[in-house]
């Protein structure tokens, strides 16, 4: 986990509480774990900055409440938010939940549940970010490509040999021959099965920014 993200953090009023879910989440383990008193500090601190998982009491002291915080990190992809609250109205459930929050959580909090919960987070969240840097890997090499290789490489994505790709680009056998080359050539693939990863790879990428997933939906 590097310094600029997989952070946790925390705004829970209560010191008493803040203090022990604290503990629980950093012992034994290389986190980062901030603690903040009200999500005025939090926002203060630059915290909405972060990349991670974010956990606060929907009540909140001062100007910045839960609704404002949850406002503040709504559709950012690098975030996994959780709310903890005593008792909510069926309307506020549904702002949480429409506005993204991945859970709500029971309130007073056990340290014990918010450090499973966390860490299931955490372990989802380094997953999808794994995914995100190999999907940007694979659309950064392909980017490479001219267009007439963008067809080439589809066609062979599609299992035609290079007689059929001829035939369907109007091309001679040894001309798509050549573009193969320069493709294996041009995204730094071994082989075709590397290549044909890297295809599928970008096709996910492309796939999620179409259809962005959202927690709580």
């Amino acid at each position: 986990m590097t310094e600029s993200g997989g952070h946790i953090h925390l705004i829970l009023p209560d010191p008493t509480e803040r203090a022990a879910c604290f503990r629980t989440l950093a012992a034994g383990a290389e986190r980062i774990v901030r603690s903040f008193a009200s999500g005025d500090a939090w926002i203060e601190a630059g915290g909405e900055d972060l990349s991670g998982i974010l956990l606060f009491r929907w009540c909140q002291p001062g100007t910045a409440g839960g609704a404002a915080l949850l406002e503040r990190v709504a559709g950012r992809a690098g975030i996994v938010t959780f709310v903890a609250a005593e008792q909510l109205s069926i309307a506020e459930s549904r702002t949480i939940l429409r506005g993204g929050a991945q859970d709500l959580l029971p309130a007073p909090l056990d340290p014990r549940l918010v450090r499973r919960t966390v860490d299931a987070a955490l372990a989802d969240w380094r997953a999808r970010q794994g995914a995100i840097e190999r999907h940007r890997e694979a659309e950064g090499r392909l980017a490479a490509l001219t267009a007439r290789e963008r067809d080439i490489l589809d066609a062979i994505a599609a299992g035609l040999g290079n007689k059929a790709i001829a035939r369907q680009l109007a091309l001679s056998p040894r001309t798509v021959e050549v573009h193969r080359a320069n493709i294996m050539r041009r995204v730094g693939a071994g082989n075709v099965a590397e290549l044909l990863r890297l295809q599928f790879t970008a096709e996910l990428a492309r796939g999620a920014a179409a259809n962005p997933v959202r927690f709580g939906g």
